[in-house]
């Protein structure tokens, strides 16, 4: 490997390593639970807005790319330590693969306060259109309103005050 070829690694090296850390802080952040049903309510949006608004975009998206696949292939990262395929055909699969699409809507907070509050809360409720979309599919639109969004509600204006008060508190330093 030549000394260029080198210098165009590193960056890619540095990437997919914060994306790896960020896959198992979502990990971790999962297994902070609530155990209600069908969806247990976890730290995970928290984790999913902090990784794409500190991270970037294209960061926040990948990290929780890698946790659903490390997910898909068994390690036991999701809520209550769960894994496999399984999970992601599931009633929490939506909410799941919403993570991804509000991972890089975080990522567009930039700077300012108005800005940041606005894309974190689009960011925060982008989960739950798939989420509770999927979901009705095993319970009816009606239940999964009611059991995937608005018994979330509190839990949400609170882990989206929170990520918007930790990236303010970041950005200022």
């Amino acid at each position: 490997m030549n000394a260029i070829q080198g210098f165009a690694a590193r960056p890619a090296l540095r990437f997919w390593s914060m994306a790896l850390m960020g896959s198992a802080v979502l990990a971790a952040s999962a297994q902070v639970s609530l155990p209600m049903w069908p969806v247990p309510a976890t730290l995970q949006t928290l984790a999913v807005l902090l990784l794409g608004a500190l991270g970037g975009s294209r960061m926040g998206a990948a990290a929780v790319l890698l946790y659903l696949a490390e997910g898909a292939l068994g390690l036991p990262v999701f809520a209550h330590g769960t894994a496999g395929p399984a999970v992601l055909m599931g009633p929490t699969a939506g909410f799941l693969l919403g993570f991804v699409a509000s991972a890089w809507i975080a990522g567009l907070a930039g700077r300012g306060a108005l800005r940041q509050g606005l894309v974190l809360t689009a960011a925060h409720l982008a989960v739950f259109v798939p989420g509770v979309l999927w979901l009705s599919a095993f319970t009816g639109l009606e239940k999964a309103w009611m059991a995937g969004f608005l018994l979330f509600v509190p839990g949400t204006a609170v882990k989206t005050a929170l990520a918007f008060a930790t990236l303010r508190a970041l950005r200022r330093g």
